[in-house]
């Protein structure tokens, strides 16, 4: 096999854009997944930063070998190649690799449980009447992923939030809602000042918890679970409203 460095002109002008694989040469185990167009999947050879991609290469220059680069998928436009780049990541996982953010899309467009992906094509709206109890409505569009354990699920919804913390206190239960769905319900059982319970989160920045809340509590009961998870509130937010708390206060 002969390592090259760029692709010819012929190449280039028929491949389009692509999603392509870096790997150990020895294991033959991916460590960085990415898309591009050209000779993009070249420029990482030249990357002399300080980041774990780079890291990998420079080590491997040091054995005076050179990592393995294999297209994964070509011919593409640029949103489906966005779509492969992200399902590559999920299945390999991005713990297992040198990339500092899962796919663009990934959380739209990446791996996800079938029943979930029924629910986000086929849902069933609900409205405030549909809502029995005092909830409070929590948007973690931005902490979201497909793949979150459930100890990760319940830490980016539970915290950190700025709320009217009277008015948090007469919520019986939280919903965790990813862009409309609820993806799950927990019973709470109080609230903190952020920052002073345990988390498994690292994105604990100092003074990010001024004036913000978490709360401590568990998995909602599995009626209320049944009753409320994969339905869509999305028509609960006002269009351009950004607050991702919202209270629903029946008693």
């Amino acid at each position: 096999m002969r390592f090259i460095s760029e692709f010819s002109k012929e190449t280039l002008s028929k491949i389009g854009y692509y999603v392509y694989l870096y790997s150990d040469p020895d294991t033959k185990e991916p460590f960085y997944v990415g898309k591009g167009k050209g000779n993009r999947v070249f420029n990482h050879l030249k990357d002399i930063g300080n980041n774990k991609k780079a890291n990998k290469i420079q080590e491997l220059e040091k054995e005076g070998k050179k990592p393995l680069i294999e297209i994964l998928a070509h011919g593409l436009d640029e949103e489906n190649a966005l779509k492969i780049e992200a399902a590559a990541i999920d299945l390999i996982g991005i713990n297992n690799l040198t990339n500092e953010q899962r796919g663009h899309h990934s959380s739209t467009y990446g791996r996800v449980e079938v029943s979930n992906l029924n629910a986000r094509y086929s849902v069933e709206h609900i409205s405030r009447l549909d809502i029995d109890e005092n909830v409070i409505l929590i948007r973690i569009n931005q902490n979201y992923r497909n793949d979150l354990k459930v100890n990760e699920l319940y830490d980016v919804t539970r915290g950190i939030w700025a709320v009217d913390i009277n008015r948090a206190k007469t919520m019986k239960y939280a919903f965790a809602v990813y862009y409309g769905l609820v993806v799950e319900v927990y019973s709470i059982a109080t609230w903190f000042p952020a920052g002073t319970t345990y988390s498994y989160r690292i994105d604990k920045v100092e003074g990010k918890f001024a004036k913000r809340y978490e709360f401590v509590g568990n998995i909602a009961p599995e009626e209320i679970r049944n009753k409320y998870i994969n339905k869509n509130v999305s028509s609960l937010f006002k269009s351009g409203n950004q607050n991702p708390i919202m209270y629903i206060e029946k008693t």
